[in-house]
């Protein structure tokens, strides 16, 4: 048997060391590189958007007092519920109710002077008009009797001037009485002149009711009292809120949403809501609508929602909401994560594990989040996808496949801790 000497024997162990490193390299780069892999699998899709919003109502007023009075009384407090014309606070009324009851008289006095001169003033008015007609009569037959006795020489001709002039006083008085009956007429001036003044009597009564009348501060429709910046002994002036009210309808919730999002939102998408003291009462909602104009300071647009059920009691006006819309679902769908999404020559693509090697596969995405991403054509269920970091297509690969489930959705909305589970969320973030 040959034996080497120690120093021939280092070269040959390197040499077995060299031959044995080469040999493992060579069956490894047969084998190909290990590399994570998922299943496409189906299940079900859903996309979400979540983000902050607040609680409106469809109108809000600020009531205050159109008269400058003195506060007797504070009706309401904050909180309150009132209806429409119900008082909410009174003034000092001392002054109004004075100017109330002289416009009163005044209008009492107009009816009456009215009605005297349709019944009195009217009757006197034809005495007068007979009376005279009467002494005009006498005055024609005096001129008559006169003239005759003037013609025979009993009386001289300065007598017939005397009752020239009797006549002449006769007819004024006639048309006198005559003018004076046709203003006591119904058509007349002193009927109209009096129907004037009586109209404005009742116009200034009115008035001051009017003004009386506002001495007491009303709802102007069903409302809920937000603020109250107003107490007895107050001295107010028109034109300052006293009250601030919410008035009665639909609650509504107002988000602003980055305008990023705007193509996945529409009117009549589910949503939930969720307060933050409430977390465990998340409420049904939809998109009621989105604004046609985009807030250029903030990049955003207003998107309004509508509650499927009557507001909880514990929603308050401004209060600070989370929502979460669902802006995309398949009930099922061949699901990848988004990571394992690649841009080829000719579009999006992904690279299988075929036979221990990588091939490129062009596929249709359809409905992404941005955890997941629907396959719509491509892939069948069970093919094995390589995941990042990729390796070139052609490239040997050993596949790990890993299990992978789609993330939870945060907010659920009464579909079940199942369905929850299957939801893929896109969130915006608060």
């Amino acid at each position: 048997m040959l034996k080497l000497a120690p120093r021939a024997r280092l070269p040959v162990f390197a040499l077995v060391a060299v031959l044995l490193v080469a040999a493992v390299w060579i069956a490894q780069s047969r084998r190909g590189t290990t590399a994570d892999a998922v299943a496409v699998r189906a299940a079900p899709l859903v996309r979400t958007l979540q983000f902050s919003a607040r609680v409106a109502t469809l109108s809000r007023v600020d009531v205050g007092s159109t008269v400058t009075g003195r506060v007797a009384q504070v009706l309401v407090r904050e909180g309150d519920r009132v209806k429409a014309g119900q008082a909410l606070l009174r003034l000092e009324s001392d002054e109004l109710d004075a100017a109330l009851a002289q416009a009163i008289a005044a209008e009492r006095q107009a009816q009456a002077r009215l009605a005297g001169l349709r019944s009195t003033g009217r009757s006197a008015a034809q005495a007068q008009l007979e009376q005279a007609e009467a002494t005009l009569t006498a005055a024609r037959n005096e001129q008559d009797r006169v003239r005759q006795l003037v013609a025979q020489g009993f009386l001289s001709a300065s007598r017939m001037d005397d009752a020239r002039r009797a006549l002449e006083v006769a007819q004024a008085q006639v048309q006198a009485a005559r003018a004076q009956a046709a203003a006591n007429d119904e058509r007349g001036t002193d009927i109209a002149q009096a129907q004037a003044q009586m109209q404005a009597a009742q116009a200034a009564t009115q008035a001051a009711r009017a003004r009386r009348a506002q001495a007491t501060v009303v709802a102007p429709a069903e409302a809920r009292v937000l603020a109250r910046e107003v107490e007895p002994g107050q001295i107010v002036q028109p034109g300052r809120a006293l009250l601030s009210l919410a008035l009665a309808g639909p609650t509504q919730i107002v988000a602003a949403v980055d305008e990023r999002f705007l193509s996945q939102l529409r009117p009549g998408q589910p949503a939930a809501v969720v307060a933050d003291a409430f977390a465990g009462q998340p409420l049904p909602a939809r998109v009621l609508s989105i604004a046609p104009a985009v807030d250029a300071q903030r990049g955003a647009v207003e998107v309004k929602f509508t509650l499927d059920q009557p507001a909880p009691a514990f929603l308050r006006e401004d209060m600070t909401l989370s929502v979460e819309v669902e802006t995309g679902r398949r009930d099922r769908a061949l699901v990848l994560p988004l990571r394992a999404l690649r841009t080829g020559a000719s579009g999006a693509e992904v690279l299988l594990a075929v036979e221990g090697r990588a091939q490129a596969r062009p596929v249709k995405p359809g409905l992404r989040t941005l955890e997941a991403v629907e396959i719509a054509e491509g892939l069948s269920e069970g093919d094995v996808v390589l995941l990042p970091p990729a390796l070139k297509a052609g490239d040997r690969v050993r596949s790990r496949v890993q299990d992978w489930t789609p993330p939870r959705a945060p907010l659920g909305r009464g579909g079940g801790a199942e369905d929850a589970a299957s939801g893929l969320t896109q969130a915006m973030g608060r």
